[in-house]
């Protein structure tokens, strides 16, 4: 459990990420710990029934199946053949030994979500008529993107475990603070213009969708 003080916290609060799994206890300036402990306590009930209702894990073995945009591929997986993974229609060849599995296709799905949110980005950024300095992913819990002042944009590579549309909408998002570094009516009319239309069914699908993308190659 991981306890944190707020400073404008009125009461102890529990929360459980549903990204992570992780119970947080949130205790205010002036509550004794102790006191905040024994009420989290009785809440045990409460923390099992969030943990129960968490995405169930999704590790990277054979005869897995993972979503790559719009595609859903199949982990074939054979020891005998080489380690290098390719897409087979279908099906995501893999082999080398079984150790290392799960991080050879992480760092597959790393490789490819870079690839397709560069060329994307580079899109989006040609009709906005502005430049990026760089993409570059990351595996953040709590954000899908982010855009500095620098001009650098920054995902999460797990994009690309998301239906096309979610990502492009996200990449539209991301590049529009090139131009307006705020989430006003100027901001949001350019990502719809730069997407081509209103991206509310792509923002929904990540608040309802978006923590089972965090479940993918962890283990049971």
């Amino acid at each position: 459990m991981e306890i944190v003080r707020h400073p404008r916290a009125r009461a102890a609060r529990l929360s459980v990420d549903p990204s992570t799994g992780k119970v947080r206890l949130t205790v205010p300036k002036r509550m004794a710990l102790a006191t905040a402990l024994r009420w989290a306590e009785e809440k045990r009930d409460w923390i099992a029934a969030q943990r129960k209702n968490l995405p169930q894990p999704r590790p990277f073995v054979h005869g897995a199946r993972l979503p790559v945009g719009d595609d859903l591929l199949t982990i074939d997986w054979d020891a005998r053949r080489p380690r290098t993974i390719k897409v087979q229609g279908d099906v995501l060849l893999c082999g080398g030994p079984a150790d290392g599995l799960s991080r050879r296709i992480e760092a597959w799905l790393r490789r490819t979500a870079l690839a397709l949110l560069s060329e994307e980005t580079a899109f989006y950024a040609a009709k906005a008529a502005v430049k990026v300095a760089k993409v570059a992913i990351g595996d953040p819990k709590s954000r899908w993107g982010s855009c500095a002042s620098s001009g650098v944009i920054r995902y999460s590579w797990r994009l690309v475990l998301a239906p096309t549309h979610v990502r492009r909408a996200t990449v539209a998002h991301e590049v529009a603070h090139r131009v307006h570094m705020h989430h006003g009516p100027d901001f949001h009319a350019l990502v719809a213009e730069l997407y081509g239309s209103d991206p509310i069914r792509s923002r929904a699908w990540l608040k309802a969708e978006g923590a089972g993308l965090h479940w993918f190659g962890r283990e049971g």
